[in-house]
């Protein structure tokens, strides 16, 4: 039979030093996620409209063969993609994992610029 594991009476005690977050990177923090849902709102929106990225996408892909050879070019870059911006190991934090969300805080502000100056998405 394994023997009992002792519960540690301070095991918190190593968070003891950490402390909130200022007011400014709340702030921060909250404009950031506005963006980054300003980016997608206003990506979906032009994916799915009437004669949309998607529909023209897919009638250039589909529209000859020789266009649907690259197919596995797509899904091979997607894939490679993937690779550089997971984590190598399970504890481990890759800042290029932080790309995406960049990316879309930088299409949001676009948006929101585009949104000021002439009225619409």
């Amino acid at each position: 039979m394994a023997a009992p594991q002792k519960k540690d009476p301070n095991k918190y005690s190593k968070n003891a030093d950490i402390e909130a977050d200022t007011l400014l990177k709340t702030i921060m923090s909250f404009a950031g996620i506005v963006l980054l849902i300003i980016g997608l709102v206003g990506i979906a929106m032009e994916f799915f409209k009437d004669e949309g990225w998607l529909k023209t996408a897919f009638a250039w892909l589909f529209d000859s063969t020789t266009h649907m050879m690259f197919i596995p070019v797509i899904i091979f870059v997607l894939w490679l993609l993937n690779r550089w911006m997971s984590s190598a190991a399970i504890g481990e934090k890759k800042k290029s994992g932080d790309l995406p969300m960049y990316i879309m805080m930088a299409v949001g502000a676009f948006y929101v610029f585009r949104l000021i100056t002439t009225g619409g998405f």
